[in-house]
């Protein structure tokens, strides 16, 4: 495993649309792990393939109840809405104020290939839209609410 430099906001990559991955490979098993080792180093909760410059489908969150690592994640239900502080590995210390739904359900391939579905309320639900928003090259300041504190 390897620390990977995370991507800051400035960098174009953050904001191009990751490909889905078609097989899952040992280069795609080491950048999972890389990725983990990473967050876990920046003391993140979560980080997107193209944080560390790779535009592929992949995330890794953890919100302090174990690794989740979700390959081609889709989001296939919300309800409610929480209005909360985020911040990002991207643009550190800075934070602005975000809606995102207080329920999220995504369904995903987990390392074996293996069909997953996650589900989360409150903090696991703002960093499941927040990393699939990664993905699509949105980054939570697009969706901020008010001022950005910090930039």
């Amino acid at each position: 495993m390897a620390i990977r430099q995370i991507r800051l906001s400035t960098d174009e990559i953050l904001r191009k649309k990751s490909k889905e991955v078609k097989e899952i490979t040992p280069s795609v098993l080491t950048l999972l792990d890389d990725m983990a080792e990473t967050m876990y180093e920046a003391n993140g909760v979560g980080l997107a393939a193209p944080q560390v410059g790779i535009l592929k489908r992949i995330v890794v969150i953890d919100i302090g109840e174990g690794l989740i690592e979700l390959i081609n994640p889709v989001v296939v239900e919300t309800k409610g809405s929480q209005i909360g502080s985020e911040g990002c590995l991207s643009i550190p210390g800075a934070s602005a104020e975000v809606d995102r739904p207080e329920y999220v359900k995504v369904e995903a391939l987990n390392r074996n290939g293996e069909k997953i579905v996650v589900e989360g309320t409150e903090l696991m639900a703002v960093a499941l839209c927040h990393e699939t928003d990664h993905l699509d090259g949105v980054l939570y300041i697009d969706k901020a609410i008010g001022e950005i504190e910090g930039l």
